[in-house]
């Protein structure tokens, strides 16, 4: 199967209001624009360096997500074009797109990520650290950030009642968070949660967007680190 034949076999099973991120991630542009060509136009990626060579060597009109963690250092370089932070995992994190954003004239979509994972490995915010950020009053003077939703990672494994668990839980909080903060604005509605492995499951679960890489890609062996 090649990369068109793996994109379009997903696409034709997601519903219309479920957004497809491609994760490019240590694939070459090459690859990325076989994806373009047969009309992606959204890619993630997880890697700051990454994501900024590939941004200069490819196509302007490429929707760029970062969906990796990232660090408070390495922001300028991303706000002048990121088209959305799926990872803010930080009150501090939020500081600075928000400052970043300022110095670029942009207003920059972010998603929060919340921990929802049985793994310590993973990053994210609990419950209670993302309602002390929606409850700051700092957060209501950040000009340059729009939250337009939640991310949350499962829990790699093959029980996938844990999964659709997890899932169901972030997409429960969703609702509750947008109720209590985000009621008035209709940007607050992306819910991403759901990779190559589990993404059938975080649909039916209620999400919104999808990150998917491998089962569009393939493997990663390119040599890439």
């Amino acid at each position: 199967m090649s990369v068109v034949d793996n994109l379009n076999g997903i696409i034709a099973n997601i519903p219309s209001h479920v957004s497809l991120v491609a994760i490019s991630k240590t694939h070459p542009p090459e690859v990325i624009m076989e994806a373009y060509n047969a009309g992606q136009k959204v890619f993630g990626e997880n890697k700051v360096q990454e994501l900024l060579s590939k941004y200069e060597a490819l196509p302007k009109d490429i929707q760029w997500h970062l969906v990796g963690h990232l660090q408070t250092n390495k922001v300028k370089y991303v706000a002048p074009f990121v088209s959305l932070i799926h990872s803010v995992d930080s009150a501090k994190l939020l500081k600075e797109i928000n400052k970043e954003g300022g110095k670029n004239n942009r207003v920059i979509d972010c998603l929060l990520q919340v921990h929802i994972a049985e793994e310590d490995t993973k990053f994210g915010l609990s419950q209670e650290e993302l309602h002390s950020i929606l409850s700051n009053p700092a957060f209501t003077k950040y000009a340059n950030v729009n939250i337009v939703g939640l991310m949350g990672m499962a829990t790699f494994t093959d029980d996938m009642e844990q999964v659709r668990r997890e899932f169901n839980g972030l997409a429960s909080f969703f609702a509750d968070i947008k109720q209590k903060y985000f009621s008035n604005q209709p940007s607050f509605n992306t819910l991403s949660m759901g990779m190559s492995g589990d993404f059938k499951i975080a649909i039916e679960e209620g999400s919104t967007m999808i990150r998917v890489g491998s089962s569009i890609f393939g493997t990663r062996n390119y040599g890439v680190n």
